[in-house]
């Protein structure tokens, strides 16, 4: 018997049911879902839950009804039946018990968590992977959805390419992430255990992937700070003008004295910037005008400045550096550390106070309290131990490409791939961002 015979059984078992579950999956074309709902309408059904997705034509669709009492389902399910047999598309009814629904209720109020998952080149093992990652924790996943871009066919056979090693190429060439996004539910969740996992696959696999709150404050970011070395750009400005300048071992020593905590920052730096007398300002505007721009860096400023966000560079670099990349960049805010200048030359000196760690975190928080934005509502970005404590205080504190400590102590990290893929993080997708 035909599934569309109106004395088909599946008429019998869903004739008592209030609760009924449809299902319809195909081909999509225009006007399915207008059709099924019109003949919903007709009946006054009320509609508890709905859902639908297309992936390469294909549609998927779901939708959760309750017959209003003393009214039969089974006119609804034939005519629907029809509609269905109309547009050359199977259909599927599942009555649902009480009990049943009174579970599903129940996980509505679960808390929620997003998992984004980036890669350069997405394989079923990385998917897999997260996946994994998601049920060891006892979480169940509702949706997931992609929010990069669909990779044209002309760009399919590069990705059989073995790109290890190559360096990222930016603008329109480069290969952008792609991006899936999993809305997942649960409760108990060890965020501990999970941030080990989430390094672990980030070094084993060679994808990010961050776990987040989906919480009023994600979709509501306004502030966003950056570090410049080694984020906003491909370098350490310091050790680029020791190196050209024929003093970067003696630097190195400075530097590593530093980290093994014999002396501290703000001394390290004097010495470091001491070492740095008789450089001229000519010297010092080559060595930017060869400064690399970290991939990603443009287009997410870009973005960002058009959805309102406030941009700051917060730098233990240098002012000279710092200013002609905010320019560059069109941002907001510059803090960084400004060289002593005579007649065109470093003096050897720098002016007080100097940008550390705890410089950078309060001048955030001051910026914040000017542009009336709460502390959840701002991002810090950075890859260095100086840069912590502006991460810890920020809503959302980002380790890019950064050293593991810093990983391991920030809320999310991105190693893998540019630096707009933070937008990814937000939840916006490839389709918002302007051209």
């Amino acid at each position: 018997m035909a599934l569309t015979d109106p004395d088909h059984p599946i008429l019998a078992e869903t004739s008592d049911s209030s609760l009924l579950l449809i299902n319809i999956s195909g081909v999509d074309r225009p006007g399915i879902s207008r059709s099924i709902t019109e003949v919903l309408a007709q009946y006054n059904v009320q509609i508890l839950d709905m859902g639908q997705s297309v992936i390469h034509e294909s549609l998927s669709l779901g939708i959760l009804i309750r017959i209003p009492p003393r009214q039969s389902g089974a006119p609804v399910v034939k005519d629907l039946l029809f509609r269905a047999h109309h547009f050359g598309i199977p259909i599927h009814f599942t009555p649902i018990d009480q009990a049943s629904y009174d579970r599903w209720v129940g996980h509505g109020g679960q808390p929620r968590y997003i998992v984004t998952l980036l890669s350069r080149d997405l394989r079923a093992s990385h998917v897999h992977h997260a996946t994994r990652i998601i049920a060891e924790q006892g979480l169940n996943i509702h949706s997931i959805r992609r929010l990069s871009r669909r990779i044209p066919g002309s760009d399919l056979a590069d990705l059989d390419r073995n790109v290890e090693g190559e360096k990222p190429i930016e603008g329109n060439h480069r290969r952008p992430p792609v991006c899936l996004e999993f809305q997942v539910g649960g409760r108990d969740v060890d965020f501990s255990a999970l941030k080990e996992t989430l390094l672990s696959a980030t070094s084993e696999m060679g994808v990010d992937i961050a776990f987040q709150k989906d919480d009023l404050f994600r979709r509501n970011r306004r502030l966003i700070a950056f570090d410049m070395d080694s984020t906003l750009i491909q370098a350490e400005v310091i050790d680029e003008l020791a190196r050209k300048a024929g003093v970067g071992d003696e630097v190195s020593k400075i530097t590593e004295s530093a980290m093994r905590g014999e002396i501290d920052f703000n001394e390290s730096f004097r010495r470091r910037v001491g070492l740095l007398k008789g450089l001229s300002a000519e010297f010092l505007q080559g060595i930017y005008e060869n400064l690399p721009v970290t991939e990603g860096a443009p287009h997410l400023i870009k973005v960002l400045k058009s959805m309102g966000y406030k941009t700051v560079i917060l730098s233990g670099g240098f002012t000279f550096f710092a200013e002609q990349l905010r320019k560059r960049l069109g941002m907001d805010y510059m803090f960084a550390n400004e060289l002593v200048m005579a007649d065109g030359h470093v003096t050897g000196e720098v002016r007080e106070p100097i940008v550390n760690g705890q410089r950078k975190a309060a001048l955030l928080g001051e910026i914040a309290e000017k542009e009336g934005v709460r502390k959840e509502q701002v991002i810090a970005v950075g890859d260095g131990a100086n840069d912590l404590p502006m991460l810890g205080m920020a809503g959302l504190g980002i380790a890019f490409r950064a050293k593991p400590l810093v990983r391991k102590e920030a809320d999310q990290a991105i190693s893998n791939t540019g630096l707009d893929s933070i937008l990814y993080l937000l939840g916006y997708r490839y389709e918002d961002f302007p051209a």
